[in-house]
């Protein structure tokens, strides 16, 4: 008996399930009201795995080729499977990972290992988030399937874009409770784009508020707003909790591993479509750099058979190719990279010995090859301008501080970091960067300040453009999950930024609302800090980019002015007993600071200077007892705090050592004359 199981709900538009092979499924025909079929309980006949193996077989959609494909020279390899994990950040993508590795046995039975071992990135761990995608591979059941784990972020959509390149399926994991949110949007529309399989992943199935109907009824309709087929609209649905590595084909009756997941992923995800005896092709999807071997490009073979020592042609264009040698040959298995003498077409392997390899470019049949169609990514919509540390205390913290060693760093980004885009400024020591949003830019910052890099970065603009004559500035779709007691503020801080509200509902059972809006990019400049300040740290914000729209008009970001050091010196306690009471203090006492350095917020618009490195004056008259200060506990700002914090013209300076804020020499100059 074939059974199609896909949702677990009987109050779909359309019934899913055919109890009875012999009766026709009714036609699913949306708003109508459907046959007494769709009553049925899926729950009696759901699928029971033991051991990880299927009692009764799943029928599956497989996504249909392109017409125009010669499918008589293309075959299907059945021994390998390309997945990408895609998913809204904090959904569980790198927790399931974590499940399958272990399950698949990748690691020694006493071995210690870490949790989220794919974030292997010191920053990727501080923040817990997924900022680069990386591979491994699995074995199961003779079948290797090879797992790409993805950002979650929408800043770092330019990795998924081009990532996807690499895979014929993917998992969708949704969180059990938030059902899809806004990067689930974005991944999932790419996916189906390149008409990938997907199987739905209901992560978190342990959870109280759980609520899978829901969240798959979500599911189902935004794939409808997506446009999916009907065979991609007929995924399969499976139930899972990652950090217990349990997964089922209904969401209260799971198996004791993770044996549904992988079955459904054999079942499920196309074998790769290969052309065996064609010309070589592969595209370079990902590049990474090793201190011995050089550059390594990533991707997935194409056609033909790639072997080590092979003479290649890499090219860009049909007019645009080179030629190169392969010097070394790796395959992704388990949990590093393998050396290998050769790989077969359909799967992902990783190239060593051609220097100046960039993302986008075919390593092709040195003879006759071709090359494969260029990866297309997304306009960035943020820019910042990096310029050289112009502080009194240039030179002190970092270890490269000149124009030259800022624009080698930033072009180097250029080479992997395909979302960004980096252009020479107005001066000769300024650079514009530009990238998805402010975290792009600010994971740059960050890693960069880490290797010795001192420099300064101006506020983030967004990037408009100019149709007709009219200007359009980028919108993005911001949800917020608020307790219902500061719902009031949230909503009337979005609304001062031109935000229009496009949807509301209540979540889970802790009393949550989610509001969604449709807001100009520039109302989301410094509104995480405002956000928090009005939830007292409640409230959860996520954004992503929506399309341009006319230009709102104006929006003030900030209504307070700053606290700024009148001279340079060491701040003092009893300097900043009293200039506390004019606003919050960045700083505490024994701080070196300069003139011109932010040391606080006024508590009012506009900037007020102060005396911090005040001494108290030393009399000859003896008090009976000397007076105690109590200060207050400065605010301890972090970098994309700052960056949030600073306006049009104020910078902040970033050394391996410090952060801080500045007002910019330059813009006070002007204003003087």
């Amino acid at each position: 008996m074939e059974m199609a199981i896909n949702f677990h709900n009987s109050s779909l538009k359309a019934p899913l399930i055919n109890p009875n092979p012999k009766l026709p499924l009714p036609k699913q025909v949306f708003g109508l009201k459907l046959s007494p079929l769709s009553s049925f309980n899926s729950k009696t006949t759901s699928l029971k795995f033991r051991s990880g193996n299927l009692t009764k077989p799943v029928k599956c959609s497989v996504s249909t080729q392109p017409a125009t494909e010669k499918k008589s020279q293309l075959m299907r390899r059945s021994d390998v499977r390309n997945i990408a994990i895609i998913a809204h950040v904090d959904h569980g993508k790198t927790t399931l990972v974590d499940a399958m590795l272990k399950q698949s046995k990748v690691f020694r039975d006493n071995q210690f290992v870490q949790e989220r071992i794919m974030d292997s990135n010191d920053l990727e761990r501080e923040r817990g988030i997924t900022i680069l995608s990386k591979n491994t591979s699995i074995t199961y059941k003779d079948t290797k399937i090879n797992i790409i784990d993805t950002p979650g972020h929408s800043d770092f959509g330019g990795e998924v874009e081009r990532i996807l390149n690499m895979v014929e399926g993917v998992l969708l994991v949704v969180d059990s409770v938030e059902g899809p949110m806004p990067q689930t949007r974005f991944v999932l529309k790419k996916a189906l784009e390149f008409g990938l399989a997907v199987v739905v992943v209901v992560n978190k199935i342990d959870r109280p508020s759980a609520r899978p109907d829901f969240v798959i009824n979500s599911t189902f309709e935004l794939f409808i707003e997506l446009n999916a087929t009907d065979e991609q609209c007929d995924f399969q649905a499976i139930y899972a909790s990652g950090i217990k590595g349990k997964a089922g084909l209904a969401p209260d009756d799971l198996a004791d591993d993770l044996g549904p997941l992988f079955e459904s992923i054999i079942r499920c995800i196309p074998g790769p479509r290969i052309d065996k005896d064609g010309a070589l092709q592969m595209l370079a999807t990902n590049i990474e750099y090793d201190e011995h071997k050089g550059r390594i490009a990533i991707g997935r073979l194409h056609a033909g058979v790639l072997q080590k020592g092979m003479e290649v042609r890499v090219c860009t264009s049909e007019d645009a190719c080179r030629y190169g040698r392969v010097s070394e040959l790796f395959v992704y298995e388990k949990f590093s990279r393998t050396p290998v003498e050769s790989v077969e077409a359909g799967d992902i392997c990783a190239v060593c010995g051609i220097e100046d390899i960039q993302i986008g470019e075919t390593i092709a049949d040195k003879a006759d090859g071709k090359p494969l169609p260029a990866i297309k990514v997304e306009e960035p919509t943020v820019k910042m301008a990096f310029s050289i540390n112009i502080s009194p205390f240039v030179g002190r913290e970092g270890k490269y501080v000149t124009s030259r060693n800022l624009r080698d760093r930033l072009y180097r980004e250029l080479e992997r970091n395909l979302a960004m885009k980096v252009e020479d400024g107005e001066t000769a020591d300024t650079f514009i960067v530009s990238g998805r949003g402010t975290l792009h830019i600010t994971i740059l910052i960050e890693n960069m300040r880490r290797e010795g890099y001192e420099f300064m970065v101006g506020p983030p603009k967004v990037i408009n453009k100019k149709v007709n004559d009219k200007l359009l500035e980028p919108y993005e779709i911001a949800t917020v999950e608020v307790p219902e007691e500061h719902m009031g503020a949230v909503v009337e801080l979005l609304g001062r930024r031109r935000g229009q509200m496009i949807d509301m509902e209540g979540v889970g059972s802790e009393g949550t609302t989610l509001v969604k809006y449709k807001i100009p990019t520039r109302g989301l400049l410094g509104l995480r800090n405002s956000i928090l300040t009005a939830s007292r740290g409640t409230a959860i914000l996520n954004t992503i980019f929506d399309s341009y729209g006319p230009w709102a008009g104006e929006i003030v970001t900030r209504d307070l002015g700053s606290l700024v050091a009148f001279e340079d010196g060491t701040s003092t306690s009893y300097a900043l007993a009293s200039s506390q009471e004019r606003g919050q203090m960045f700083i505490g006492p024994g701080v070196e600071v300069y003139k011109g350095q932010i040391v606080g917020i006024h508590q009012r618009p506009g900037d007020l200077s102060l005396n911090i490195c005040k001494k108290k004056a030393a009399t000859n008259v003896r008090s009976n007892k000397e007076q105690t200060v109590v200060l207050d506990t400065p605010l301890d700002y972090s970098l994309d705090d700052c960056i949030e914090y600073i306006q049009e013209d104020e910078l902040v300076e970033v050394t391996p050592s410090s952060i801080r804020m500045c007002k910019n020499p330059k813009m006070s100059a002007k204003k003087n004359r």
